[in-house]
Protein backbone atom coordinates (compact mmCIF):
# COMPACT_ATOMS: atom_id res chain seq x y z
CA UNK A 1 0.00 0.00 0.00
CA UNK A 2 1.13 3.71 -0.85
CA UNK A 3 1.97 5.74 2.63
CA UNK A 4 -1.19 7.71 1.78
CA UNK A 5 -3.11 4.77 2.18
CA UNK A 6 -1.28 3.11 5.37
CA UNK A 7 -2.07 6.45 7.07
CA UNK A 8 -5.75 6.05 6.36
CA UNK A 9 -6.00 3.29 7.35
CA UNK A 10 -4.45 4.09 10.60
CA UNK A 11 -7.03 7.06 11.08
CA UNK A 12 -9.91 4.88 10.42
CA UNK A 13 -8.73 2.19 13.29
CA UNK A 14 -7.67 5.48 15.43
CA UNK A 15 -11.45 6.41 15.06
CA UNK A 16 -12.85 3.07 15.57
CA UNK A 17 -10.38 2.53 18.90
CA UNK A 18 -12.04 5.68 20.42
CA UNK A 19 -15.66 5.02 19.41
CA UNK A 20 -15.09 1.75 21.71
CA UNK A 21 -13.56 3.93 24.09
CA UNK A 22 -16.64 6.45 24.19
CA UNK A 23 -19.15 3.59 24.63
CA UNK A 24 -17.23 2.26 27.09
CA UNK A 25 -16.89 5.83 29.13
CA UNK A 26 -20.50 5.38 29.16
CA UNK A 27 -20.77 2.35 31.02
CA UNK A 28 -18.51 3.73 34.26
CA UNK A 29 -20.49 6.56 34.02
CA UNK A 30 -23.26 3.76 35.03
CA UNK A 31 -21.37 2.13 37.52
CA UNK A 32 -19.18 4.57 39.11
CA UNK A 33 -20.22 4.28 42.80
CA UNK A 34 -19.30 0.35 42.97
CA UNK A 35 -16.14 1.11 40.63
CA UNK A 36 -15.16 3.80 43.46
CA UNK A 37 -15.80 2.14 46.18
CA UNK A 38 -13.45 -0.92 44.85
CA UNK A 39 -10.78 1.50 44.15
CA UNK A 40 -10.70 3.36 47.45
CA UNK A 41 -10.61 -0.46 48.87
CA UNK A 42 -6.85 -0.51 49.17
CA UNK A 43 -6.31 2.77 51.18
CA UNK A 44 -9.62 2.38 53.39
CA UNK A 45 -8.54 -1.40 54.11
CA UNK A 46 -5.58 0.22 56.15
CA UNK A 47 -5.18 0.41 59.57
CA UNK A 48 -6.37 3.47 61.16
CA UNK A 49 -2.89 4.29 62.28
CA UNK A 50 -1.22 3.89 59.36
CA UNK A 51 -3.73 6.19 57.67
CA UNK A 52 -3.71 9.01 60.52
CA UNK A 53 -7.25 9.05 60.58
CA UNK A 54 -10.27 7.99 62.49
CA UNK A 55 -12.46 5.15 61.59
CA UNK A 56 -13.77 6.17 58.63
CA UNK A 57 -12.37 6.16 55.49
CA UNK A 58 -11.86 10.14 54.20
CA UNK A 59 -10.37 11.55 51.12
CA UNK A 60 -10.33 15.01 50.74
CA UNK A 61 -10.69 17.20 47.46
CA UNK A 62 -9.21 20.56 47.60
CA UNK A 63 -10.31 22.05 43.76
CA UNK A 64 -13.75 22.93 43.12
CA UNK A 65 -13.37 21.18 39.85
CA UNK A 66 -11.90 17.95 41.75
CA UNK A 67 -15.09 15.64 42.06
CA UNK A 68 -15.64 16.26 38.17
CA UNK A 69 -12.49 15.41 37.09
CA UNK A 70 -12.33 12.04 39.55
CA UNK A 71 -15.40 11.01 38.33
CA UNK A 72 -14.71 11.47 34.63
CA UNK A 73 -10.93 9.80 35.19
CA UNK A 74 -13.20 6.64 37.03
CA UNK A 75 -15.61 6.43 33.97
CA UNK A 76 -12.53 6.68 31.93
CA UNK A 77 -10.64 3.79 33.47
CA UNK A 78 -13.61 2.05 33.49
CA UNK A 79 -14.07 2.74 29.96
CA UNK A 80 -10.30 1.46 28.73
CA UNK A 81 -11.09 -2.13 30.57
CA UNK A 82 -14.15 -2.65 29.13
CA UNK A 83 -13.15 -1.51 25.85
CA UNK A 84 -9.59 -3.25 25.31
CA UNK A 85 -10.62 -6.58 23.67
CA UNK A 86 -11.93 -3.94 21.30
CA UNK A 87 -9.22 -1.66 20.48
CA UNK A 88 -6.31 -3.97 20.83
CA UNK A 89 -8.13 -5.99 17.86
CA UNK A 90 -7.86 -2.28 16.04
CA UNK A 91 -3.68 -2.07 16.98
CA UNK A 92 -3.94 -6.12 15.70
CA UNK A 93 -5.67 -5.48 12.49
CA UNK A 94 -3.51 -3.03 11.38
CA UNK A 95 -0.36 -4.85 11.55
CA UNK A 96 -1.97 -7.89 10.89
CA UNK A 97 -1.86 -7.35 6.51
CA UNK A 98 2.48 -7.00 7.19
CA UNK A 99 2.12 -10.93 8.33
CA UNK A 100 1.61 -14.15 5.59
CA UNK A 101 -1.33 -16.80 6.27
CA UNK A 102 0.69 -19.20 8.89
CA UNK A 103 2.04 -16.14 11.17
CA UNK A 104 -1.60 -14.18 10.93
CA UNK A 105 -3.07 -17.53 12.30
CA UNK A 106 -0.54 -17.31 15.25
CA UNK A 107 -1.56 -13.94 15.74
CA UNK A 108 -5.76 -14.76 16.69
CA UNK A 109 -4.75 -14.98 20.15
CA UNK A 110 -3.09 -11.77 20.16
CA UNK A 111 -5.63 -9.83 21.49
CA UNK A 112 -7.35 -12.22 24.37
CA UNK A 113 -3.94 -13.07 25.80
CA UNK A 114 -3.12 -9.22 25.60
CA UNK A 115 -6.53 -8.29 27.43
CA UNK A 116 -5.55 -10.88 29.66
CA UNK A 117 -1.79 -9.73 30.42
CA UNK A 118 -3.21 -6.30 30.63
CA UNK A 119 -5.77 -7.21 33.05
CA UNK A 120 -3.77 -9.47 35.27
CA UNK A 121 -0.97 -6.47 35.72
CA UNK A 122 -3.76 -4.01 36.41
CA UNK A 123 -4.91 -6.66 38.97
CA UNK A 124 -1.55 -7.04 40.49
CA UNK A 125 -0.90 -3.46 40.83
CA UNK A 126 -4.53 -3.12 42.66
CA UNK A 127 -3.46 -5.74 45.29
CA UNK A 128 -0.14 -4.35 46.01
CA UNK A 129 -1.11 -0.92 46.23
CA UNK A 130 -1.93 -1.20 49.51
CA UNK A 131 1.41 -2.81 50.74
CA UNK A 132 3.06 -0.54 48.92
CA UNK A 133 1.07 3.04 50.77
CA UNK A 134 1.85 0.88 54.12
CA UNK A 135 5.70 1.02 53.10
CA UNK A 136 5.27 4.66 52.39
CA UNK A 137 2.95 5.75 54.86
CA UNK A 138 5.71 4.21 57.50
CA UNK A 139 8.12 6.85 56.68
CA UNK A 140 6.07 9.23 58.46
CA UNK A 141 7.23 11.43 61.29
CA UNK A 142 5.69 11.08 64.59
CA UNK A 143 2.39 13.17 65.10
CA UNK A 144 2.16 13.58 60.98
CA UNK A 145 -1.49 13.08 59.87
CA UNK A 146 -2.15 11.69 56.34
CA UNK A 147 -4.09 14.56 54.31
CA UNK A 148 -4.54 12.13 51.19
CA UNK A 149 -6.83 13.81 48.41
CA UNK A 150 -9.02 12.65 46.19
CA UNK A 151 -7.49 13.23 42.85
CA UNK A 152 -3.73 12.26 44.68
CA UNK A 153 -5.32 9.27 45.23
CA UNK A 154 -6.35 8.14 41.77
CA UNK A 155 -3.81 9.54 40.27
CA UNK A 156 -1.85 6.85 42.00
CA UNK A 157 -3.47 4.16 41.36
CA UNK A 158 -4.89 4.72 37.59
CA UNK A 159 -0.89 5.63 36.92
CA UNK A 160 0.30 2.18 39.08
CA UNK A 161 -2.74 -0.12 37.31
CA UNK A 162 -1.31 1.84 33.41
CA UNK A 163 2.13 1.06 34.42
CA UNK A 164 1.80 -2.30 35.22
CA UNK A 165 -0.83 -2.98 32.85
CA UNK A 166 1.26 -2.38 29.84
CA UNK A 167 4.23 -3.51 30.75
CA UNK A 168 2.82 -7.03 31.18
CA UNK A 169 1.58 -6.69 27.31
CA UNK A 170 5.10 -5.40 26.61
CA UNK A 171 6.88 -9.17 26.25
CA UNK A 172 3.67 -10.58 23.97
CA UNK A 173 4.11 -7.21 21.35
CA UNK A 174 7.99 -8.40 21.65
CA UNK A 175 6.47 -11.93 20.18
CA UNK A 176 4.37 -10.10 17.73
CA UNK A 177 7.40 -8.53 16.39
CA UNK A 178 9.35 -11.53 16.25
CA UNK A 179 6.30 -12.90 13.79
CA UNK A 180 6.36 -9.89 11.74
CA UNK A 181 10.31 -10.26 11.42
CA UNK A 182 11.55 -7.24 12.92
CA UNK A 183 13.04 -8.72 16.31
CA UNK A 184 15.02 -11.52 15.63
CA UNK A 185 16.06 -13.75 19.15
CA UNK A 186 19.44 -12.98 18.34
CA UNK A 187 18.61 -9.52 18.86
CA UNK A 188 17.10 -10.11 21.92
CA UNK A 189 19.36 -12.86 22.93
CA UNK A 190 22.43 -10.43 22.53
CA UNK A 191 20.76 -7.30 23.86
CA UNK A 192 19.19 -9.58 27.53
CA UNK A 193 21.93 -7.67 30.29
CA UNK A 194 20.78 -4.32 29.29
CA UNK A 195 17.01 -5.51 28.88
CA UNK A 196 17.05 -7.36 32.11
CA UNK A 197 18.57 -4.06 33.97
CA UNK A 198 16.34 -2.01 31.90
CA UNK A 199 13.31 -3.89 33.35
CA UNK A 200 14.57 -2.99 36.90
CA UNK A 201 15.24 1.05 35.91
CA UNK A 202 11.93 0.92 33.86
CA UNK A 203 10.54 -0.13 37.21
CA UNK A 204 11.91 2.20 39.97
CA UNK A 205 11.00 4.91 37.73
CA UNK A 206 7.33 4.27 37.10
CA UNK A 207 6.11 2.39 40.74
CA UNK A 208 6.97 4.53 44.35
CA UNK A 209 10.41 4.78 45.59
CA UNK A 210 10.25 2.00 47.62
CA UNK A 211 11.41 -1.38 46.47
CA UNK A 212 7.87 -3.68 46.85
CA UNK A 213 6.36 -2.14 44.54
CA UNK A 214 9.51 -2.07 41.53
CA UNK A 215 10.25 -6.17 42.55
CA UNK A 216 6.08 -6.76 41.97
CA UNK A 217 6.86 -4.78 38.58
CA UNK A 218 10.23 -6.03 38.01
CA UNK A 219 10.22 -10.01 38.43
CA UNK A 220 6.78 -10.73 36.44
CA UNK A 221 8.66 -8.59 33.49
CA UNK A 222 11.50 -10.97 33.65
CA UNK A 223 9.82 -13.81 33.58
CA UNK A 224 7.20 -12.97 30.60
CA UNK A 225 10.36 -11.35 28.88
CA UNK A 226 11.93 -14.77 29.46
CA UNK A 227 8.75 -16.87 27.84
CA UNK A 228 9.05 -14.29 24.95
CA UNK A 229 12.83 -14.85 24.41
CA UNK A 230 11.36 -18.69 24.40
CA UNK A 231 8.78 -18.07 22.05
CA UNK A 232 11.17 -16.22 19.51
CA UNK A 233 13.88 -18.47 19.56
CA UNK A 234 12.02 -21.50 18.70
CA UNK A 235 9.66 -19.30 16.12
CA UNK A 236 13.27 -18.24 14.71
CA UNK A 237 14.71 -21.80 14.71
CA UNK A 238 11.10 -23.01 12.86
CA UNK A 239 11.12 -20.27 10.13
CA UNK A 240 15.33 -21.07 9.56
CA UNK A 241 14.16 -25.06 8.63
CA UNK A 242 11.99 -23.83 6.22
CA UNK A 243 14.71 -21.40 4.44
CA UNK A 244 17.06 -22.93 1.92
CA UNK A 245 19.20 -20.50 1.93
CA UNK A 246 19.67 -20.04 5.79
CA UNK A 247 23.56 -19.83 6.96
CA UNK A 248 24.93 -19.44 3.31
CA UNK A 249 27.68 -17.23 3.14
CA UNK A 250 27.09 -14.50 0.05
CA UNK A 251 29.05 -16.27 -2.22
CA UNK A 252 27.96 -19.73 -1.47
CA UNK A 253 25.57 -21.67 -3.96
CA UNK A 254 21.83 -22.73 -2.53
CA UNK A 255 20.43 -25.59 -3.33
CA UNK A 256 18.27 -24.17 -5.64
CA UNK A 257 20.85 -23.02 -7.64
CA UNK A 258 22.55 -25.86 -7.97
CA UNK A 259 18.97 -27.99 -8.87
CA UNK A 260 18.67 -25.11 -11.56
CA UNK A 261 22.56 -25.39 -12.78
CA UNK A 262 21.49 -29.60 -13.26
CA UNK A 263 18.46 -28.93 -14.67
CA UNK A 264 19.04 -26.33 -17.37
CA UNK A 265 22.73 -26.66 -18.70
CA UNK A 266 24.03 -24.23 -20.75
CA UNK A 267 22.59 -24.52 -24.37
CA UNK A 268 25.02 -25.62 -27.17
CA UNK A 269 26.41 -23.12 -29.31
Amino acid sequence: MPLMDHLRELRNRLVKALLFLAAGVVVGYLVEEPVWAWLSEPYCSLPADVRGGGEDCDLIFTGVFDPFFVAFRVWLLVGLGVSSPFWLYQLWAFVAPALNGREKRYTYAFVPLAAMLFVGGATLAYYITGLAMTVLFGFAFDGATAMITITNYLGYMMLMMFVFGLGFVTPLLVALLNLMGVLSHEALAGSRRIILFGIFVLAAVATPAEPLSMLALALPLIVLFEAAELFCFVNDRRRRGKDDTAGLDDDEISPLDEAESVSDPEPKR
